[in-house]
């Protein structure tokens, strides 16, 4: 992480790199991704970049911290609104749509979890996405240990699996529209506009068929007094 030499620069600086950062990476990924540019768009010397982080992998997992922090504090704040308290799988339906929307309207966002997602460097790739998955189980682990609390889920409903199912379609909705392939299926890149919506309300629906409460078996018809009266 940043160094004490990046904590003295004053603000203006920081942002210069930061802003520098995230568009050399959300272009080209951490491989591809060129310090020499990064230095030349803040203004700073390239020998300076090493006095601010260890290297270009530390300044590449700081970078998704604070791409990481930008979206969860609008998924917070989406949480709040929409209310966690409700029906879990009405209120799931509500912030994954949300969360659809951010991405169509952040594509600075939108880039750098790509960038994450499909960096060829193992190595990096595995730091970067330690951090968005810290960030993505702070979020819902406790939604799901609540839910469950409420009666919204199996008592028996493995947590794991449901946060594990999570991590994998949350960006995947937040990709799918915008990467030609990674949908054969439900059709996500088709990028009409009411087919993320549908996708959602059909992951939605396997979700809650798989760790909702089960339904109430129906009874049996019976005459009153549990017998048959005869003439």
């Amino acid at each position: 992480m940043p160094t004490v030499t990046w904590s003295r620069l004053n603000a203006d600086r920081r942002s210069a790199v930061v802003a520098a950062a995230e568009a050399e990476f959300a272009a080209h990924g951490f491989s591809g991704g060129s310090l020499n540019v990064i230095a030349r768009r803040a203004g700073v010397a390239k020998g300076s970049l090493f006095q601010y982080f260890v290297d270009k992998r530390d300044l590449y997992a700081y970078i998704t911290e604070v791409g990481s922090q930008r979206v969860r504090s609008y998924t917070e704040d989406q949480i709040r609104t929409l209310d966690a308290g409700r029906p879990f799988f009405d209120f799931l339906t509500d912030l994954l749509d949300v969360w659809v929307a951010y991405f169509a309207e952040h594509p600075r966002e939108r880039a750098l979890h790509a960038a994450a997602s499909f960096e060829v460097d193992t190595d990096a790739r595995v730091s970067v996405r330690a951090v968005i998955h810290r960030h993505y189980l702070e979020v819902l682990r406790p939604l799901v240990q609540e839910a469950r609390v409420r009666g919204d889920l199996r008592p028996d409903a493995d947590l794991d699996a449901l946060l594990s199912l999570l991590l994998m379609i949350m960006p995947h909705l937040a990709l799918a529209p915008y990467v030609r392939g990674m949908d054969p299926i439900l059709g996500l890149d088709e990028l009409s506009p009411e087919q993320p919506a549908l996708v959602v309300r059909r992951y939605v629906a396997v979700l809650a068929a798989a760790f909702g409460p089960a339904a109430p078996r129906p009874c049996s018809s019976t005459t009153t007094g549990g017998e048959h009266q005869h003439g």
